[in-house]
């Protein structure tokens, strides 16, 4: 359990906070690229870690996090009108382009004053990238800025990539800590009808012939064993199931700074999966999750499964709200819970969301009763609270912050001899003990949506 100040410590990510603080030295998924679909369409709101910000892409289709506030009377710019390289705001008309410089300020005579109220007019802008089908933002101090983080899939080709979010309404660290405990695949994910036919209709575990054997596995052994490896970008989650005599099934995923989960579910050459859980507020969050293949496309099949609410993605509606949510119950199916699934709902996004959710807007951590199975959960809490601290007291910033070379890892599962020690289960699996991806591909050009 954690103390009640450590709680806060954990879940508070507004300005000012230790939390906030260390979150805002992290480029951050604002919005999804497809949220922004052309040059000059309409601007959207963004509010992440309590700021609220405007997304326009300009003429040239450049995407760009300004501030919403004009500077003239402070009319807010998502009413602006996007057109010929910047916004315009519609109170006045003054226009700014997306590196705030102010470019017609028609409500001066056009004198020599309009050209000396645009140089010493700007807007705020924030540090934009953009790619993996996502806009990121940087929120932090300027002169402190990271390079960008090397996540693979923002260096694949788009095709070899899927991106989607959602909303939930929690704390972003209740949400983080369930992708991180992989403990609870052995019973909330699982079908119960034991036959052939339903193992086979088993989402969660993979897409390949072997589903059958893992889902299996996972049924079979709840005590799961995890060994943890602590690194400078985070942490590396092993968690050991029985296999076939003589074998152990590992599935191993990342938890990566400060707030980046990657699945356990792949073996070689299947599809890995992601997460990145970035708070609104204290008590709501948005969902970017990633799925990505290094070594192919993604399949037209494939991307529509995960458009209907695959593996860890949600069947979400154009709000992004999930169609299974708080407000109706997730649409439970009782039956269902009674004679086919553990719980009832449809969709492993779904699940993890209800019973998340259901730990309250913002998880008491004080009256919990931990056990083994809760190491990865623990060691996260303690990673990134010791990372808060000695930022808040000691001015000192993660390793991670300044070496974007070291969020290029992997998750997967692998299967193999159980006399193996986890460090070389991971070279066995990776090639290094860290899951590092040791050929980078070159990063794509992004491209703008047709």
């Amino acid at each position: 359990m954690l103390s009640a100040q450590d709680n806060r410590l954990l879940t508070e990510t507004g300005e000012g906070t230790p939390m906030g603080h260390l979150f805002r030295f992290f480029w951050q998924p604002a919005l999804l690229s497809e949220e922004l679909p052309e040059p000059d369409c309409p601007p959207r709101r963004v509010n992440i870690l309590n700021t609220y910000m405007i997304a326009i892409r300009d003429s040239s289709g450049r995407a760009q996090l300004i501030t919403p506030v004009c500077p003239h009377r402070g009319a807010d710019l998502f009413f602006g009108r996007v057109e010929e390289g910047g916004i315009r705001c519609v109170y006045h008309g003054w226009k700014f382009d997306a590196d705030g410089r102010c470019l017609d300020v028609p409500t001066l005579p056009d004198n020599g004053q309009r050209q000396k109220m645009c140089e010493k007019i700007t807007l705020d802008i924030y540090p934009t990238r953009e790619a993996g089908g996502m806009i990121w933002v940087y929120l932090g101090p300027k002169e402190q800025m990271p390079e960008f983080p090397e996540l693979e899939f923002t260096q694949l080709p788009l095709n070899h990539v899927f991106v989607t979010k959602k909303y939930q309404e929690s704390n972003w660290a209740q949400a983080c800590e369930g992708g991180l405990d992989t403990a609870h695949f052995s019973f909330l994910h699982l079908p119960i009808d034991k036959n052939r036919q339903q193992a086979k209709g088993a989402e969660f575990v993979g897409q390949s012939s072997a589903d059958e054997r893992r889902l299996q596995w996972i049924r079979n052994d709840g005590a799961v064993r995890f060994s943890i490896i602590s690194h400078e970008s985070g942490l590396v989650l092993g968690g050991a199931r029985h296999a076939d005599p003589g074998d152990t099934y590992w599935r191993i995923s990342q938890f990566l700074m400060p707030n980046h989960g990657l699945a356990p579910n792949a073996l070689p050459g299947e599809t890995m999966h992601g997460q990145c859980w970035v708070p609104i507020d204290d008590t709501s969050h948005w969902i970017f999750t990633y799925s990505w293949n290094p070594d192919r496309p993604l399949g037209v099949e494939e991307v529509k499964r995960f458009r209907t609410g695959a593996s860890i993605h949600s069947e979400v509606d154009e709000n992004y709200m999930p169609f299974r949510n708080k407000a109706n119950d997730f649409l439970i199916d009782r039956l269902d819970q009674k004679h086919k699934s553990f719980t009832g709902i449809k969709g492993v996004s779904e699940q993890d969301a209800a019973i998340q959710i259901s730990q309250g807007l913002i998880a008491d951590r004080t009256k919990e009763h931990l056990n083994s199975s809760d190491i990865g959960v623990v060691q996260f809490r303690r990673y990134i609270l010791d990372a808060a601290r000695v930022l808040d007291n000691e001015g000192l910033l993660p390793a991670a912050h300044s070496h974007p070379e070291l969020y290029r890892l992997r998750c997967g599962s692998h299967v193999c001899s159980d006399k193996i020690p986890f460090e070389d289960v991971m070279v066995e699996r990776f090639g290094n003990k860290l899951g590092l991806a040791t050929e980078l591909p070159p990063q794509p050009t992004q491209q703008v949506a047709e």
